[in-house]
């Protein structure tokens, strides 16, 4: 496996292989790297002759300073994670740059003292930014949008990987691909999960160990959501889970007063993302339910499909 840490080197590699006609698959993660991850590059593996995967945490995408700077960043264990894989020795190049590497002074990015540069770039996607992440999270899917780009530019994949868990983020990144024009699969893929049912993620490292014990009935109440979706009304459905995991604690008393703190729950049509208010205004994907909750301090997000 080779490792790159500059731009330049990343771009070089990649251009070679472009010209002996080897299709490249990129996954592009923040490192603390998980099963979910592996999955993601063990398909890229399968389906490209090289795949370059990104391990960078993206300052820009954060507006929450708390959570960016407890962001685990694990890099050499991570390297260590992916070298597990077969083909990986020969096939996968791992781009950790700096954030400096990421966001030149000298490219268009603004300076404010030492900090890094921030990129000045503008994105707009209309009414899939306007719902459930978008109007929490500020800013948030522009700095999503700024560094796919750039690693877009950086590794000129073939083939793009990201996990169905972030759905929103899919959907985002369909839209500025069709902004760019840029001629690359985006492969969206199942989302992993623990033996318990927990969705895999970075913040789950973030758990107390009695918070992690409980984790799992976040899921567990959107599988029943499901369930219920067969005989109830959208707006019941959603007032359910909601009221379900508000007062698990009040049911179920946990140590330190762990509680959920449900942020949302939206059920949108799973192709524009747009809520919908019975079950017949969902499109030819179907309905999807996506769910973001504190825990512990940590913001868990989930989905389940209809």
């Amino acid at each position: 496996m080779k490792q790159i840490v500059k731009a330049a080197d990343m771009l070089e590699a990649v251009k070679e292989a472009r010209n002996q006609g080897r299709s490249i698959g990129l996954v592009p993660t923040m490192g603390a790297l998980h099963e979910g991850h592996l999955s993601l590059i063990e398909r890229a593996l399968g389906e490209n002759d090289l795949v370059v995967v990104s391990l960078f945490v993206n300052p820009i995408q954060f507006n929450n300073k708390e959570d960016l700077e407890k962001y685990p960043r694990t890099l050499e264990a991570d390297l260590k994670l992916i070298t597990t894989l077969e083909g990986a020795d020969s096939k996968v190049i791992a781009f950790a740059p700096t954030v400096e590497e990421m966001y030149p002074a000298d490219d268009g990015c603004a300076t404010e003292g030492s900090k890094p540069a921030i990129p000045q770039e503008q994105y707009h996607f209309g009414p899939v930014e306007e719902v459930m992440e978008g109007p929490r999270r500020p800013g948030h899917f522009n700095g999503v949008a700024v560094v796919v780009r750039r690693l877009f530019d950086l590794s000129l994949p073939t083939r793009a990987y990201f996990g169905e868990k972030d759905y929103q983020q899919i959907a985002i990144i369909r839209a500025l691909l069709e902004q760019i024009k840029y001629p690359i699969e985006l492969v969206a893929c199942p989302i992993v999960r623990a033996d318990d049912g927990l969705a895999l993620s970075s913040r789950n490292m973030r758990l107390s160990p009695e918070a992690r014990a409980i984790a799992p009935t976040i899921y567990a109440t959107l599988e029943q959501a499901a369930e219920m979706a067969e005989y109830e009304e959208v707006d019941d459905v959603k007032e359910w889970v909601l009221d379900t995991l508000a007062t698990f604690h009040e049911i179920n008393p946990q140590p330190n007063g762990l509680r959920f703190e449900p942020e949302y729950f939206e059920i949108v049509d799973a192709r524009t993302l747009q809520p919908i208010a019975e079950w017949s205004e969902a499109g030819d994907l179907g309905a999807v339910g996506c769910i973001a909750v504190w825990l512990d301090g940590v913001r868990l997000i989930d989905i389940v499909k209809f």
